[in-house]
């Protein structure tokens, strides 16, 4: 059976345009990859959200334009989450006004899956997210889970800001722990200005994952976010390194089939669009 599908998490890059030095690290995924590469298999696709891929900060503009050129001709590309410098502060309003004039930009990523927490509940970087606000720009959190009691630190001090969670925070799944991670889930779910990916976890589990390892994850994240808060995400290309987008969406499809229909048909799309306020399909 196909699903009406938004994937709300996806990549593209070209390394010969820019430089993304983490895909030295990963030789398999250094390569142009765009969205004539991404296959959803049998699902039906209605919608991608570009994520910021992490190229040098530099080029990031010239990103967020390539992706809007590439929407001329798929235009399934229905938003963008774009890099910005926000540990700059207020600082960084210029970089935002320039965003904000850009009609596919509907969020910002910085990465902070690997930054010390003290940089997530900085100051200056509060005041940075703080600025996105204004401008109706979400902030898409990627931190590993570790990392989880400062982001809500961060949610808390940004009330009006709205916020995504990437991949619900990475969660040790390779071995199996769900604890802290669910206790500090479910206060971060208990502020109402996040949602949450179900995204990435294919590259979090051991090789060979099965999906009953990724199942308990889905499900409290679906319990303490609620499926208008929860949103289907593939973390294409980067989960080809451990699943396909069909397969992905297949656990996701799985994991909400006990929930009444409008609810599944949210978590498989209408989140995403309601969340990230996105364009309508060309």
């Amino acid at each position: 059976m196909a699903y009406r599908i938004v994937d709300s998490h996806v990549h593209f890059w070209d390394p010969v345009a820019r430089r993304h030095e983490w895909l030295a690290e990963v030789p398999q995924l250094n390569r142009r990859l765009g969205p004539e590469d991404y296959d959803p298999g049998r699902h039906e696709l209605h919608g991608f959200v570009f994520v910021q891929a992490d190229c040098r900060d530099e080029e990031a503009l010239a990103e967020v334009r390539w992706v809007a050129e590439l929407a001329a001709s798929f235009p399934l590309i229905r938003g963008i989450v774009a890099y910005a410098p926000l540990q700059r502060g207020r600082a960084v309003e210029s970089h935002l006004d320039t965003l904000a004039d850009e009609p596919l930009v509907v969020g910002v990523r910085r990465l902070l899956q690997d930054r010390p927490v003290e940089e997530i509940t900085d100051a200056a970087f509060i005041e940075g997210v703080r600025l996105l606000a204004e401008r109706d720009l979400r902030f898409d959190i990627c931190i590993r889970h570790a990392q989880l009691p400062a982001a809500t630190e961060l949610v808390e001090a940004c009330p009006d800001t709205l916020f995504v969670l990437d991949h619900l925070g990475k969660p040790p799944v390779a071995e199996g722990a769900l604890d802290p991670w669910r206790e500090h889930m479910t206060r971060l779910a208990s502020n109402p200005n996040v949602a949450c990916k179900l995204s990435g976890l294919s590259t979090e589990a051991a090789p060979g994952w099965q999906d009953a390892d990724v199942m308990p994850y889905l499900e409290h994240a679906l319990e303490v976010f609620g499926p208008n808060r929860c949103m289907a995400g593939s973390d294409w290309p980067v989960a080809t390194l451990a699943t396909t987008v069909e397969r992905w969406f297949d656990v996701i499809v799985d994991v909400t089939a006990q929930l009444a229909e409008v609810d599944q048909a949210a978590v498989l799309g209408a989140t995403a669009e309601t969340i990230y306020d996105l364009a309508d399909e060309g």
